[in-house]
């Protein structure tokens, strides 16, 4: 793995930290699954998280949105089972 490879996943897990602590407060957590080569970010939702019906929107507008404040150039953040 090169150096920037490193550093883009460890901002994208510093950035999911960050958003964490929000999910597990409403019963949810949220994993990292993996990082595609395109950028793509794979999570999973978790707990109350997952099967909800604002999950997409929680995806979309929370988790996307903060990741992609540290990591501009991912292209999308998905849920993945």
């Amino acid at each position: 793995m090169s150096e920037t490879q490193k550093s883009t996943n460890e901002r994208i897990e510093d950035a999911i930290q960050t958003i964490r602590p929000m999910l597990q407060n409403d019963g949810g957590d949220i994993e990292l699954v993996s990082i595609d080569e395109d950028l793509t970010v794979n999570v999973r939702l978790q707990g109350a998280c997952k099967g909800c019906p604002g999950a997409q929107m929680t995806l979309k507008m929370g988790v996307e949105r903060v990741i992609r404040e540290s990591v501009p150039e991912i292209k999308e953040v998905v849920a993945v089972s």
